[in-house]
Parts: C-alpha cells; sequence; structure tokens
C-alpha cells in the first residue's frame, strides 16, 4: 500500500480542519482528492508529506510513519505544494541542479536534462525563474517534483494558471507518471479529474464524503435524476411542476425539457401520461448522466 491515513484528525486551536479521516490508495493508482475550499485536503497534504503533524491518527507513505520516519517519507514523495516555492532569481537549470543536489542525486546533468525534456521546458531552461509565465513555474515545479524519481507524487493544483495546450501536455504527463507511480491529485477543474484520475476521494468540512471509482460514483452517488424530455408543442414550466415526482424543472430550449426528480423515482409514465392529457406527444425522452461536477455539488452543500 503507498499511502494509509487511519483516523487522523488535525486541530488548529478549537478548529478541527480534519475529522478521523481514513483511506487508503494502492501503488499505480491516480487518486482525485476533492473538496470545497477549506475542507481539509492541503491540509492532508502537508501531513503526508511531513510539513506539518497530525494532532492524533496514523499515516505511512511506502510503508514508512510521516511522524516517526519522516526523512524516509520525504525520500519516496515529490510535491508540488497549491502555491508553488521557487527561487525566482535561480536559473531553471541551476534550480533543478539544486534540487538535484539536496537529493544527493548522482547523476544531477542528466536527470535535470531529463526533466527538462520530460515536462516541456527547453526552450525556458536558460532563463531565470521570475521570468517565466505561471504555467511554466508550474513545469519548473512539477520537474523538481519528479527529479529524485519518488514512488509517490502529491499534487496540489498542479495546472493552476495553465491554458488549454498546457493543460493537456500536464494531463498526459500525470497519467504517464501514475502508471509507474502512485499519484494523488488535488483540483477543483472536474473536467480534469474525469480525464485523468482512477479513483475519486472527496472530503467536505473535515471529513470523508466518498471514495469510490470515478465512473461508479456517478453512477450511484446521485441524489437527483434529470430526464430530458422534448414535446411536440409549446407546454408551461407550471404544468410540468405539477407532475407527480417533479423537483425542478428547467427550458432546455424550444419545446426541451430538463425535469428533475429523485435518484429512485421512476417518471415516465407519469409524463406520457401528462402528454395525453395536454395533447402533446413526446419527440424523445432519456435520462441525462450526472457530472461528477453535480455530484460534487450535492455531497458538500
Amino acid at each position: 500500500m503507498s499511502i494509509k491515513v487511519e483516523n487522523i484528525s488535525k486541530l488548529y486551536g478549537e478548529q478541527k480542519a480534519l475529522d478521523e479521516v481514513s483511506f487508503e490508495i494502492k501503488s499505480g493508482e491516480i487518486i482525485g482528492f476533492l473538496g470545497p475550499n477549506g475542507a481539509g485536503k492541503s491540509t492532508m497534504m502537508k501531513i503526508l508529506t511531513c510539513y506539518i503533524p497530525q494532532t492524533s491518527g496514523k499515516a505511512e507513505v511506502c510503508g514508512f510513519d510521516v511522524k516517526e520516519q519522516s526523512l524516509e517519507v520525504r525520500k519516496q514523495v515529490g510535491y508540488l505544494p497549491e502555491h508553488n516555492p521557487l527561487y525566482l532569481d535561480m536559473y531553471v537549470k541551476e534550480y533543478l541542479a539544486f534540487i538535484g543536489g539536496l537529493h544527493h542525486l548522482k547523476n544531477v546533468t542528466s536527470r535535470v536534462k531529463e526533466m527538462i525534456d520530460t515536462v516541456g521546458l527547453q526552450v525556458e531552461q536558460n532563463k531565470k525563474i521570475g521570468a517565466l509565465s505561471k504555467g511554466y513555474r508550474q513545469r519548473v515545479g512539477l520537474a523538481q517534483a519528479l527529479i529524485h524519481n519518488p514512488k509517490v507524487l502529491i499534487l496540489d493544483e498542479p495546472t493552476s494558471g495553465l491554458d488549454p495546450n498546457q493543460l493537456e501536455e500536464i494531463r498526459n504527463l500525470i497519467k504517464e507518471t501514475g502508471k509507474e507511480k502512485t499519484v494523488m491529485l488535488s483540483t477543483h477543474i472536474m473536467q480534469e479529474v474525469e480525464a485523468v484520475c482512477d479513483r475519486v476521494i472527496i472530503i467536505n468540512k473535515g471529513k470523508i464524503v466518498a471514495n469510490d471509482d470515478t465512473l461508479h460514483l456517478q453512477q450511484t452517488s446521485s441524489l437527483k435524476q434529470v430526464l430530458r424530455v422534448e414535446f411536440d408543442k409549446v407546454t408551461s414550466k407550471t404544468s410540468l411542476k405539477n407532475i407527480e415526482g417533479v423537483i425542478e424543472v428547467k427550458q432546455f430550449e424550444g419545446n426541451i425539457w430538463h425535469v428533475i426528480t429523485d435518484a429512485d423515482k421512476d417518471i415516465r409514465k407519469e409524463i406520457f401520461n401528462f402528454a395525453v392529457a395536454n395533447g402533446l406527444s413526446v419527440l424523445a425522452l432519456q435520462k441525462e448522466e450526472q457530472t461528477l461536477e453535480d455530484i460534487f455539488k450535492q455531497l458538500t452543500k
């Protein structure tokens, strides 16, 4: 097991940032660690990377205890914090060589070149970090996290500030990295999670509210369902809301409506009866798939 967390709590004075959090991450998994601002995501990541200690509970990375064996843990982990800390007056190659030296790498020069090629810094490699755009600074941060070839990669908002082309490149890099390493990824971009992650852990107010395969979570965790209905003629929102079992109605376009019900409620018969009673024909009726963003909102409101 690459990461094992058992009943971790973290208190800041009387505020409980984490409340007996437990989860496991296997080797080779890419995990989306999600939650609203202030939910405890960064706190959990800082505990796993030994930046701060937990108040209670136990956490292990690659079999090493984060509290008792922090130096061993740090050797196994590559970390990109949310606020990427870089030495802006250093040149890209100089900075990566410095980080390689901190990890006592024997092949620093070749490893720096490999990282520059891996994260796409070839054109910018001879610039000072302070002269780089935010997107390229993120690449430097990824390179420093990967340079010592860690078994576990912990990324806090890794694609912040990237343009669409850079975003796709970094996503592909994370996917490739996940074939050999364990990746724990925190982000607010749900499309990124759907594109990259095998599993999702959602935390809210310091507690785990979901821990499941990404696709399975979308299929089973929705509290509501959305039916897309197209009629041949005009009808009113008020009339549709009067159908038994309907929670909400939204007009999509023209005579197409989104009818929202409880997830376990089947109102297809009621919709057809409504159409007959009002002289309408149902041209289309289908269930809309709930997005990860919809589920995230439902679980963290």
